[in-house]
């Protein structure tokens, strides 16, 4: 996570923390009689005072120490902090809950939060100095900010807040990083944020004004005028120049005129058709007054001479990730507004380039939590033996692992002949039809027997295709034992057949699946697009109808994607699902929840509370017992 200049911390905390000193090298003899020579003292940064302690002893030695740690933090060098105050603890004279707070600051910096959080919670019955409650209570928010859990970051930063405030502790950073979690918050958690303090309310107001106002220059200035008359010398008075006014006065991108590129040749021309009829749908309820469409397949040279004829507004487009990184080192490009249509894999692009793909990690993300939310401890998946199924899986792993020690069961299956094998074995029927096959072998009359499955997987979730669904549900269905309770069954949109579903819903009945809204029929349909396009286009396969509505969502999110950038916790409504713009200027989308019942398809509303880290579980023990 980002640090803004910590230099503060030194006289925050200092106190008890000796004095920087700079040792000098022996003067030298003259080389000439009667000559003066100038000595030059000796300057070393943070790393090189940190070995030049460990060469010495006694109070020389820690003299050194603490200058190498006071440089580490100035230059922020967190290794160089971290090794200074664990050399430093070896002193008794050394002040212990400052230098455990430096320690616990290096590590966060260091984004080892799980050690950084065992430090802070041994402190607890040890902060008399409400410089150290002041950053104790900073860190802690610190370190539930870096996991997207902004909520619960501001009880931390609140509290520190106040000391801070009545106390007139300087806590370097906390009003930036307050200000940052606000905006994360939609308007009903601060509406329940709205109490406490004074400090707190005068937050919270603030936060308040920018959601309301965003983009109305003279009624955001009314509303902080209101403000600062209400809440006098607030801490958030000194950000509101750098802050407030440059967020909540964004102008949204005004495009007349928008270059499209899109495949128009080759392999992919399908997919640009698709593409075309959306963004032809979305111009005609848009205030666009011209759009040209390129094909990207052309050369850099062919692209950027057509993209120089005119001057646009806005361009959209590619689609290919191998094109996006193609057409990366065209100046044009590089200076215009742009929205590619897929996700790039080179970290460096300029602020105003954005990406938006039908990502499937998406809806495995929101699964994932939907699952962490209901408790949920032993999750199977299956999906196909190939790249993208792999890919997935390999995906979901690495971030449940972040919330939970037990590992999912894994199925993947090669074909519709290897499936049941797959399910069987991974249910472990067989073992149990194995184990009815030796005690029937002991009797010589009928033995009633039926199989059992295993009973710890509680959560299944396929990611497979339509067929492949459809496939694997009806063994699912007859490997589960008759004594066990039925298991949820989730799919991914990949499931989910709009063409396949109007003749053939299979056996699907109570299977959870994530689809896009304008798939299911529940868009933001004021267009009556839904009608229109099933006029125009009955027999289009379904990644069509999926790229029509990601053509139609590009043109509409052009004035909205600057406001989204800088307001985290602003979102959109499109036909391709709730959309937010995330780090990297990446376009994230939330999924509606549907439910196969009774052979029609009812929307349904599932939790997906964020869940908490696994390293974060046991302190939020500790602190309930405390209460307790």
């Amino acid at each position: 996570m980002r640090l803004k200049v910590i230099c503060l911390v030194i006289t925050v905390l200092s106190g008890l923390s000796a004095c920087s000193t700079t040792e000098k090298s022996p003067a030298r003899p003259p080389a000439v009689q009667n000559q003066p020579q100038t000595q030059v003292p000796e300057v070393l940064n943070a790393q090189g005072l940190l070995n030049k302690a460990r060469s010495k002893k006694g109070a020389s030695r820690i003299q050194l120490l603490y200058s190498a740690r006071e440089n580490a933090i100035k230059e922020q060098n967190w290794p160089v902090l971290e090794q200074a105050c664990l050399a430093l603890e070896k002193n008794e004279t050394v002040d212990y809950v400052q230098n455990k707070l430096y320690i616990a600051l290096a590590r966060t910096e260091q984004n080892n939060y799980s050690t950084a959080l065992n430090i802070l919670k041994t402190l607890n019955e040890r902060l008399s100095l409400s410089e150290h409650q002041a950053w104790h209570q900073y860190l802690m928010g610190r370190i539930y900010a870096s996991q997207g859990m902004p909520k619960k970051a501001l009880t931390y930063y609140f509290k520190a807040a106040d000391i801070s405030f009545n106390d007139k502790v300087e806590v370097a950073s906390l009003n930036d990083e307050i200000w940052q979690a606000l905006q994360q918050l939609s308007s009903y958690a601060l509406e329940r944020f709205d109490k406490g303090s004074v400090i707190q309310r005068g937050w919270i107001k603030l936060a308040k004004y920018q959601q309301i106002y965003i983009g109305s220059g003279i009624q955001l200035h009314q509303a902080l005028n209101n403000w600062q008359r209400r809440f006098v010398n607030h801490p958030a008075t000194y950000i509101l120049p750098k802050k407030v006014q440059n967020t909540v006065s964004l102008a949204p991108y005004e495009a007349n005129k928008i270059a499209v590129l899109l495949p128009q040749s080759g392999n992919s021309k399908r997919l640009g058709s698709a593409l075309k009829n959306g963004f032809l749908a979305a111009v005609d309820h848009s205030d666009l007054n011209e759009v040209i469409f390129i094909d990207e397949q052309l050369s850099v040279e062919d692209i950027e001479r057509q993209l120089s004829t005119q001057t646009f507004d806005f361009i959209i487009g590619p689609l290919l990730k191998d094109n996006i990184e193609k057409v990366a080192v065209s100046s044009v490009i590089q200076s215009t507004p742009t929205l590619h249509l897929n996700n790039s894999d080179s970290p460096a692009y300029a602020q105003q380039q954005y990406f938006f793909a039908l990502n499937p990690e998406h809806e495995v993300d929101q699964a994932m939590v939907h699952f962490l939310s209901q408790q949920y401890q032993k999750p199977m998946l299956l999906a196909p033996d190939t790249l993208s199924g792999l890919r997935l899986v390999n995906h979901f792993n690495q971030e449940w692992q972040k919330y939970s020690l037990i590992e999912p069961e894994v199925g993947l299956y090669t074909d519709s002949k290897d499936m049941a094998k797959v399910v069987a074995n991974l249910l472990e029927v067989d073992a149990s039809k194995s184990r009815i096959k030796a005690v029937k072998s002991l009797f010589r009359k009928e033995v009633e027997s039926e199989t059992r499955s295993r009973m710890d997987i509680d959560v299944i979730y396929i990611l497979g295709d339509a067929i492949e669904t459809r496939l694997l549900k009806p063994y699912l269905d007859v490997n589960v034992s008759t004594f066990a309770k039925r298991i949820p069954l989730y799919a991914s949109s990949r499931s989910y057949s709009k063409r396949m579903d109007l003749t053939d819903k299979g056996d699907l009945e109570g299977l959870y699946f994530t689809e896009q809204p304008w798939m299911l029929n529940k868009s933001i349909d004021k267009f009556n697009l839904r009608a229109q396009y099933d006029a125009l286009w009955p027999e289009q396969a379904d990644i069509e109808q999926r790229l029509f509505a990601m053509a139609f969502d590009a043109v509409q999110l052009i004035p909205e994607l600057k406001q989204l950038a800088k307001v985290p916790g602003k979102t959109f409504s499109g036909l391709t699902g709730h959309l937010s713009v995330k780090d990297g200027n990446v376009v994230e989308r939330r999924l509606e929840w549907a439910q196969y019942q009774k052979k029609q398809i009812k929307l349904v509303q599932l939790n997906e509370q964020k869940p908490t880290p696994l390293f974060m579980q046991n302190h939020n023990r500790f602190q309930e017992s405390l209460r307790d």
